[in-house]
């Protein structure tokens, strides 16, 4: 038996193959998963999932569609409503992915769930640490300086691909160089 949280609003989870499976799903709007044969509440088991990059899913062998559900997607489907087509990616507000509440997910476009992970504080704490990272470099301050000097130059003479073999680095970190992606303090 489970029990049922103040406001908590549970609601059948269905998706492509789930009348062949032997037990019912079922999404509560708290974020809560269940298991059930006939009734959610009074016969009921409260699942935990599994985490897939730090995401909470639930894992179904689904005939003839196994796969992993991932349950703020889910939730998402059931409980809200898409502004437009363009919604088509779940974000979690407070950026904590195991914090399914409905109150905590919306549907975003790519452009605001890219700016979204930007504004994460782990995506902005990882930035902090890279940019003042000192061990493990390939290349020195006054090496990058050089490079951006030569990629910025207009009578640069010297391809990418030159110019990575040169330094002994990949032409991948060349063009993070040149956008700024990596060294942009310098």
């Amino acid at each position: 038996m489970i029990k049922k949280l103040a406001g908590e609003v549970w609601k059948p989870l269905v998706f492509s193959g789930w009348r062949q499976l032997r037990n019912r799903y079922a999404v509560s709007s708290a974020g809560r998963i269940a298991s059930y044969k006939t009734d959610a509440l009074k016969g009921g088991k409260v699942l935990n999932g599994s985490l897939t990059t730090g995401y909470r899913t639930l894992n179904l062998h689904r005939p003839d569609n196994k796969g992993t559900l991932y349950i703020h997607r889910e939730m998402a489907k059931i409980f809200l409503e898409k502004p437009s087509v363009k919604h088509k990616y779940v974000i979690h507000q407070n950026h904590n992915k195991l914090d399914n509440n409905i109150k905590n997910l919306r549907w975003a476009t790519l452009e605001k769930m890219i700016t979204h992970q930007q504004e994460s504080p782990a995506k902005i704490a990882y930035k902090e640490k890279q940019a003042n990272r000192t061990v493990g470099l390939k290349l020195t301050a006054s090496q990058v300086k050089k490079i951006k000097d030569i990629l910025n130059s207009k009578t640069r003479k010297i391809t990418i691909k030159q110019l990575a073999k040169k330094y002994g680095v990949s032409e991948m970190t060349m063009y993070r160089i040149k956008s700024g992606e990596n060294w942009g303090r310098i």
